[in-house]
């Protein structure tokens, strides 16, 4: 495998690197619980995930914080997007409404993301959205992300 610098890569550059040619092997949390980059634009990403009895809360439902995560990842990306090579960014706030619950054999989960504002120091997203298979809304989220330039 070749090394790739990420430093020299925009973040649109980035997440296209991540979506078609990341190894699949490559430690993150998306491959730990499952996440699939499904697309990905300036100011915009999506993402899916195929339920697992692993991700049962007590009362046998997909626990919420797997759509948090999926929610919190898909903005951050979608604010990645925008990004000039070399900058980093981190996750403020993040705030989830959940609508339905989701059974653990509901398929895949999809969300998408999408950039509000970006500007030198905060970065805003919404429409954080998680749909399950059949269409059904079952979360919304926003998020602020700080940014951090290159020097």
């Amino acid at each position: 495998m070749t090394a790739v610098d990420f430093t020299s890569m925009s973040g649109l550059e980035l997440m296209r690197w991540a979506q078609r040619d990341r190894p699949a092997d490559t430690s993150s949390i998306g491959r730990l619980i499952g996440i699939t980059m499904d697309e990905v634009e300036k100011g915009y990403a999506a993402m899916s995930i195929r339920t697992q009895p692993d991700f049962s809360n007590p009362l046998g439902q997909v626990h919420g914080g797997i759509a948090a995560t999926l929610l919190d990842s898909v903005m951050a990306c979608a604010v990645h997007t925008t990004l000039p090579a070399g900058a980093r960014y981190t996750t403020l706030e993040l705030k989830v409404n959940y609508i339905r619950s989701v059974a653990l054999d509901a398929g895949r989960i999809t969300t998408e993301g999408r950039v509000i504002h970006v500007g030198r120091t905060v970065a805003t997203a919404d429409e954080g959205k998680a749909f399950d298979e059949s269409g059904k809304l079952v979360a919304h989220a926003t998020t602020t992300c700080m940014i951090f330039l290159p020097r």
